[in-house]
């Protein structure tokens, strides 16, 4: 966060600058519209779960690790780590590679820091895009701890989640009036 924090307020950027969900709601902030929060109802995620638990003991997604995506970590990334895909159950490595190529039709660039050797050295998609992600229809995908739907249990697996759209709807309505 502490990454993004800068660009709160840069005058015309569409760019993400935070991501997260606290297991009811789902919101972001896009840098041209400073601290305003766009929020939709937090999805359910997918995955594998411990002994003992299955899709029904989860909650809705929580948590604040969704800020990695807008760094251009975490799931946008996880062609990068093929022993991640296959923990959270999001597929094969072909799988992983498609989601971060999903991601980069939704990013402004790629990172020069983050390079994926498994995708010929390519950066990670960096820079999510509230037109690019409203245009394709594209939403940013999580790697995401599942936790209990009752308090205090805890995780009980591991899983993918993707944001919920209308809050990036709600975020593009509002930097077009920016723009005027």
């Amino acid at each position: 966060k502490a990454i993004t924090d800068p660009a709160h307020g840069v005058k015309d950027s569409s760019i993400v600058t935070v991501m997260c969900r606290n297991g009811t709601d789902f919101g972001v902030k896009v840098a041209a519209t400073g601290e305003e929060w766009f929020v939709a109802q937090a999805n359910m995620p997918e995955g594998l779960y411990f002994p003992g638990f299955t899709a029904d003991d989860a909650g809705r997604d929580m948590g604040d690790s969704a800020i990695l995506e807008v760094i251009g970590l975490g799931g946008i990334a996880m062609a990068a780590s093929p022993a991640v895909v296959r923990f959270v159950g999001a597929g094969s490595q072909a799988d992983a590679v498609r989601y971060t190529m999903d991601m980069g039709t939704i990013s402004a660039g790629r990172s020069t820091q983050f390079q994926i050797s498994t995708m010929n050295f390519d950066g990670t998609p960096l820079g999510l895009d509230i037109r690019k992600i409203v245009e394709n229809g594209i939403v940013p995908v999580i790697n995401t701890g599942i936790a209990h739907k009752e308090a205090g249990i805890g995780q009980i697996g591991a899983g993918v989640v993707k944001a919920p759209m209308d809050c990036f709807t709600q975020a593009l309505d509002a930097f077009v009036k920016t723009l005027e």
